[in-house]
């Protein structure tokens, strides 16, 4: 588990305490506060009950590695690593053939159906299903779903987790988990671009400073 104090969108972003971003961030100190209780809600609750501890790093881990962001692929793979180590490599394996670029899928609507698009549409083969279990394969399968075909997220995709063992509430949850973790890593993401983008600039003013100074 992470330490109770570390700031994960902050971690995941490279932001130290002393960093002109963590000043932004704290201008909205009750959405840093609010995505902070997310992340602990649904990635380290006290009682995760039946949707395991180890079940929602593999989620995050490949959530991560879909989204190709090296960062917090690391992270969840550590934490998914201390909780289930043999799950580690399967779970990156999987995300590696799982890769795609979204989103895309089918229009139920008669008049947006002209937009569909297709992809890959990710599910583990055999190998891979029996090393991860059936929970756990039919929740990387829906993650995958919700990531890159959320406008194919119906009843029978439901039905497969139904089918897997996932109670209506771990459903509930997953479906949470898939949705915070997507804001989470744009978050984070995003204040890496401003901190590399504001990076030059800083550089530049110190070097004027220190011009002016000689």
């Amino acid at each position: 588990m992470s330490t109770p104090t570390t700031d994960i969108i902050d971690l995941l972003a490279g932001i130290a305490a002393n960093d002109p971003l963590a000043a932004v961030r704290d201008q909205r100190a009750r959405a840093r506060e609010n995505a902070q209780r997310s992340f602990e809600a649904l990635l380290e609750p006290a009682a995760p009950g039946t949707f395991a501890l180890a079940e929602r790093y593999a989620v995050a881990s490949f959530v991560s590695q879909l989204h190709g962001f090296a960062q917090a692929t690391a992270f969840y793979g550590d934490l998914l690593g201390d909780e289930a180590p043999t799950l580690t490599a399967v779970v990156a394996d999987a995300a590696t053939a799982a890769a795609a670029t979204g989103p895309f899928g089918a229009y139920r609507e008669p008049n947006l159906q002209d937009e569909s698009t297709d992809g890959v549409r990710w599910a583990a083969d055999a190998e891979t299903a029996a090393a991860l279990g059936p929970r756990l394969s039919a929740a990387l399968a829906h993650t995958h779903l919700l990531v890159f075909r959320p406008r194919e997220a119906r009843a029978e995709a439901l039905q497969a987790l139904v089918d897997a063992g996932w109670s209506p509430d771990d459903i509930v949850s997953l479906s949470q988990l898939v949705a915070f973790l997507s804001f989470q890593l744009r978050v984070a993401w995003g204040l890496r671009v401003l901190a590399a983008a504001s990076a030059p600039l800083a550089t530049s003013a110190a070097s004027a400073t220190v011009s002016e100074g000689a």
